[in-house]
C-alpha cells in the first residue's frame, strides 16, 4: 500500500503475542525510513487475517466490519499526510502518528510554530531583529535533529525538557570556522526567542502548558564599557592619510555626540535635521530597532560633522547625512584607530552610545530621565545601567582622592 517513494501505510498483527490465536492489529507509518506503530486497539484471530492483503479473510460480518475500519484508517492518514504536504510543514512518522491520535491539538509542529511566528512578527519587527530568529531557529532544529534524530517534532514535545536540553546544547555547540562559542548571554538570547515563539504557541492553546514556568534565565550581568574624555579626545584628534578610518573616526565621534545608533545613523537624511523648541537643529527620527521616536539638540561636534560630509563624494548623490559602511567593516577599521590611539579597550561602534551616556551626557551632569529620552530608551531602567557605571567611577576617583589625601 505504498503511496510514494518516502510514506508508506502498513497493517499487521503480532502472531508471536497471540493469546488463543487472538492478537492485536497495529498499522505502521513510514516517512522516509523512519516508522512508527499505532495498535488499533482491534484483536483479530490469526488465523483470519490476510498477510498479503493486510486484511481479514471472508465475507462475514465481523470481517466486513473490520475491513471497513481498516479502510477508513488509510484513508485518515493518507489524509494526514497530504495535509502536512499542503501545508509545507516539515514531515515525520511521529507527527503523522500524533495527529492521527489527536495529541496535536494545533495541527502544527515545531516548524510550523516558526513559520507561523515569522509570518505573524515579519512586519513587527526589523528586518535584523528577524534575521536573529532565524539564527535562533537554526539552532533549534540542529538541537531537535541531535536530541530526536528527527527533522521536526509534535509540539506536545515542547516540555521543560526540551529548553533544558536546549540551554545544554548551547552551552556545549562546537562552532564551526570563523564562529565564536556561544557565551551565557548569548545562549540566553537564543532561549528568550525560543520563549516568545512558545508564549505565542500557549496563548494560541497550541500547549496545555508553558514549559517555561519553572526556567530562571541565567544572565550575567556585564559593564558597559565605554571611553574616557581622555580616549575619546585621542580618537578625534587621531589623524591619517586612510581615507576610510577618517570616515570611521568621524561615524564614531558623530555617535559619541549623540547617542545614535550605527543602524540609525546610516538612515539619516537632511529631512531629518529639524529646528527645534530652542530655535536650534536637532535630530529627530525613530529608533530603528524599537520604532520609538527621539529627538537630540545637535551638538557642535556631531554638527561640524554633518556639515563636513555635506559635499562629501560618499554623500553627494544621496540624501543621507553621512557615508554609509557595513557594520562588520565598521568595527574592524576601529581596531585599527584603537591601535593608532593606544587604546587597549575593545573598540566597537555601540562602544559610542555608550560613551555617549556616561562620558558625554551623565558625567557632566546631564538628568538619567534626559538621558533616557535622548537615547531612546522605553524604560528609566535600561539608562539606569549607565548611572551605576558612573557611580563606579566616582567611587573609584575618590578611593584614589583618599589615597592622596591620607
Amino acid at each position: 500500500m505504498r503511496t510514494s517513494s518516502t510514506f508508506s501505510i502498513l497493517f499487521w498483527v503480532y502472531t508471536k503475542r497471540a493469546i488463543k490465536n487472538q492478537t492485536n492489529i497495529y498499522v505502521r507509518i513510514t516517512v522516509d525510513g523512519q516508522r512508527v506503530n499505532i495498535s488499533l486497539k482491534r484483536k483479530i484471530d490469526i488465523t483470519t487475517w490476510d498477510e498479503k492483503c493486510q486484511r481479514a479473510v471472508g465475507r462475514g460480518k465481523d470481517a466486513r466490519i473490520l475491513n471497513q475500519y481498516l479502510n477508513e484508517v488509510q484513508t485518515k492518514i493518507q489524509r494526514i499526510y497530504e495535509q502536512f504536504q499542503s501545508e509545507g510543514i516539515g514531515l515525520n512518522s511521529q507527527m503523522i502518528k500524533a495527529r492521527f491520535l489527536g495529541e496535536d491539538k494545533n495541527n502544527l509542529s515545531f516548524q510550523g510554530l516558526i513559520v507561523y511566528y515569522n509570518e505573524k512578527m515579519q512586519h513587527k519587527l526589523h528586518k535584523n531583529t528577524m534575521a536573529q530568529y532565524k539564527t535562533s531557529q537554526r539552532y533549534m532544529l540542529e538541537f531537535i535533529s541531535e536530541e530526536f534524530h528527527m527533522d521536526d517534532i509534535p509540539l506536545a514535545k515542547l516540555k521543560y525538557s526540551f529548553i533544558v536540553g536546549f540551554e545544554n546544547f548551547l552551552r556545549s555547540y562546537i562552532p564551526k570556522a570563523g564562529q565564536s562559542k556561544i557565551g551565557n548571554n548569548t545562549a540566553m538570547k537564543h532561549i528568550k526567542r525560543l520563549r516568545r515563539m512558545v508564549t505565542l504557541a500557549y496563548r494560541m492553546e497550541w500547549i496545555d502548558r508553558d514549559p517555561f514556568v519553572n526556567f530562571k534565565m541565567k544572565i550575567e550581568k556585564k559593564e558597559r564599557v565605554f571611553l574616557t574624555k581622555a580616549e575619546l579626545q585621542a580618537v578625534e584628534d587621531l589623524t591619517s592619510s586612510i581615507e576610510r578610518l577618517i570616515v570611521v573616526r568621524d561615524l564614531f565621534v558623530f555617535s559619541c555626540y549623540t547617542g545614535i545608533s550605527y543602524s540609525d545613523i546610516i538612515e539619516l537624511t537632511n529631512e531629518n535635521i529639524a529646528i527645534g523648541i530652542d530655535g536650534n537643529p536637532w535630530i529627530m527620527a525613530t529608533r530603528t530597532k524599537t520604532g520609538t521616536p527621539f529627538k537630540i539638540p545637535l551638538l557642535a561636534k556631531a554638527g561640524h560633522l554633518i556639515g563636513k560630509y555635506s559635499e562629501h563624494v560618499r554623500t553627494y548623490d544621496t540624501d543621507h547625512l553621512l557615508p554609509k559602511l557595513s557594520n562588520q567593516k565598521l568595527n574592524s577599521y576601529l581596531k585599527e584607530i584603537a591601535d593608532l590611539c593606544g587604546i587597549k579597550k575593545n573598540l566597537t561602534f555601540h562602544m559610542a552610545r555608550h560613551t555617549f551616556a556616561t562620558t558625554v551626557t551623565l558625567s557632566n551632569g546631564v538628568p538619567i530621565e534626559t538621558v533616557s529620552k535622548l537615547l531612546g530608551h522605553t524604560k528609566l531602567a535600561t539608562t539606569q545601567i549607565y548611572a551605576q557605571v558612573v557611580e563606579k567611577k566616582v567611587s573609584q576617583d575618590m578611593e584614589k582622592l583618599r589615597l592622596i589625601i591620607e
